[in-house]
């Protein structure tokens, strides 16, 4: 597998893709406007304690504020008073209203909810994280050999500072004490810097703010298992050059300077974008996933689509399964899921065919450096997983509601609208002295409300006792129905029909009158056009004449054909 991480860097943009063979396995965008906030610092002042949550309020100076709950807001020095014993604090002993706390963002806001902080603070460097406020050790679950996690854990506990903990990262592995020492005397000085700013500071305020971009990359994700680091200029190259020459000047030979005009079309990341972002993704088989996330899980369906195998279905069943853990793997990183994740694999009637399935998933999540814990298949045969969130995911940052449907991904039918409009039409009709009623629709509705020859029309016209004029517009949207009393019949007639005779309009014949098969029917607005002799040019458009309109269509006259 050949590794790289592609680095462009613009005014109004900052954006690294990490691909692995050509193909697009995790991107991280940093907006002007969208500053990441994780990692941050502050001195925040506790607004309210709610006892029954559990929880307290912190202002830390955003829109909304953060959210501390009781575990992340007990020092440690008060479990070790308790000596063992299983006391449950309550919010209300930790802290009070007014009081002011050095707390850190553990998950970003998002939506309505203000960010999530907590109080046992850590500052990452390129080999371990120092804890300050906790005196643990821990190393790596990625380093699985025995003795290298016991080589590492006796040069933490020598290198640890007293009453602080220590996290050994897994690009340790393999290092030398004294390399670790260099990491770890950082970050002592920069806790250092944060004590004496925090002491000074009042709240709320930034205390500390994590690292940009470019240099959290170089930080976290360039190890020995890159080969190539490509980056848009010279400036940027001599940016990251710097930072290696800091923390891994042996990695310093792998940046390269692609002088193009975006990197990102390299390998058309742009376009591996765009697909990363919808509902349904082809596997190569010709199978594909459904991918639906939601606030609290994300679901994702697996279905054989065009692909029928070639011996028997347990066969292409398991085919298409195996070949969608490698997908669904990649899918989870490159949009960044986050929380429960729900997998509906196709039904597997043998025990060794889940098994391998389930075997190829956790190979595949083993490329992700996000915690990710497969609890395996329900009762009900759906994989049950979880991945820790990080961050905001890639359909947040380039994506928002729909103000139409407002986040649904669905709006009203035709039919519904035009029974709604209907219901409109007649309490009008009941209480207005008007002679008529205008409504504008979308031409979708316009022509349900018209019906078939005007036959739903004429009955309003019956029921309301007025002229009903119908306009069909298709800059409105098809929830989007204004129904409205009209006093001056004459102009608003006028105003209603799309077209008069003797207009010359491009129309395309959308189908065969359905009393006379040599006439075609197009639409204007919803407005229908009868064509003479436009029943042998469906789906072309054509030229025609306008010479008759009627209340609900107009006769037309071909003029030309392309």
């Amino acid at each position: 597998m050949y590794k790289e991480i592609l680095i462009k860097v613009e005014p109004e943009e900052t954006a690294v893709a990490v691909v692995e063979d050509q193909q697009l396995v995790e991107i991280y965008l940093e907006r002007a406007s969208n500053q990441r906030l994780a990692g941050n610092i502050y001195k925040g002042l506790v607004e309210n304690v709610l006892p029954g949550m559990q929880a307290a309020f912190v202002d830390i100076g955003l829109e909304k504020n953060s959210f501390l709950y009781v575990e992340e807001a007990i020092p440690q020095r008060l479990w070790e008073e308790d000596e063992g014993e299983h006391h449950r604090y309550s919010i209300g002993e930790v802290l009070k209203q007014g009081q002011e706390i050095l707390v850190q963002i553990a998950k970003e806001p998002v939506g309505t909810k203000g960010a999530r902080v907590t109080t046992h603070l850590t500052l990452p460097g390129r080999y371990v994280v120092l804890m300050p406020t906790v005196d643990y050790i821990g190393i790596s679950r990625r380093i699985e050999t025995e003795s290298e996690r016991k080589r590492l854990k006796s040069i933490a506990e020598e290198l640890k500072p007293q009453g602080m903990g220590l996290i050994v990262r897994t690009v340790a592995e393999g290092m030398s004490a004294d390399e670790i020492a260099i990491d770890i005397k950082m970050l002592t000085r920069l806790w250092k810097k944060i004590q004496n700013k925090g002491a000074h500071a009042s709240a709320p305020q930034l205390i500390h703010k994590d690292l940009e971009l470019v240099q959290r990359v170089i930080r976290d994700i360039l190890t020995e298992n890159v080969d190539r680091v490509l980056v848009n200029s010279k400036e940027n190259y001599e940016k990251v050059a710097d930072i290696l020459d800091l923390t891994a000047p042996g990695l310093k030979n792998r940046v390269v300077i692609r002088d193009v005009k975006d990197i990102f079309f390299v390998y058309d990341i742009p376009g591996q974008m765009e697909k990363a972002i919808k509902r349904k993704v082809w596997l190569k088989c010709g199978g594909y996933l459904i991918i639906d996330q939601m606030e609290a899980l994300t679901a994702i369906d697996v279905n054989t689509g065009k692909y029928v195998g070639t011996t028997n279905l347990a066969d292409t069943v398991l085919k298409t399964n195996l070949e969608a853990t490698v997908e669904i793997a990649r899918q989870l990183r490159v949009r960044n899921i986050g929380g429960i994740i729900i997998i509906d694999f196709i039904d597997m009637d043998i025990p060794q065919h889940r098994a391998l399935v389930l075997d190829s998933l956790e190979n595949e999540l083993k490329k992700d450096k996000t915690k990710t814990n497969i609890l395996g298949f329900t009762q009900l045969g759906l994989l049950e997983m979880t991945r820790k969130k990080a961050g905001q995911g890639l359909a947040h940052v380039l994506q928002k509601d729909c103000p139409f449907c407002e986040g649904k991904g669905k709006v009203l039918s035709e039919e519904s609208v035009s029974l709604w409009a209907k219901k409109e039409i007649l309490s009008i009709g009941e209480t207005s002295g008007a002679p008529a009623i205008l409504v504008e629709a979308n031409p979708a509705v316009a022509a349900y409300l018209i019906g078939s020859g005007g036959h739903n029309l004429r009955g309003l016209e019956q029921r309301t006792g007025k002229r009903i004029i119908i306009k069909g517009s298709a800059g409105l949207r098809m929830e989007e129905t204004m129904v409205r009393p009209a006093y001056d019949l004459e102009t608003t007639e006028k105003q209603a029909f799309p077209v008069k005779v003797g207009d010359r309009i491009k129309v395309k014949v959308e189908e065969p009158h359905s009393g006379h098969n040599s006439d075609g029917i197009a639409r204007v607005d919803g407005f229908v056009i009868d064509v003479d002799g436009g029943g042998a040019l469906l789906g072309q458009e054509i030229l025609v004449e306008v010479t008759k309109v009627f209340r609900t269509y107009a006769k037309a006259s071909v003029i030309a054909v392309p």
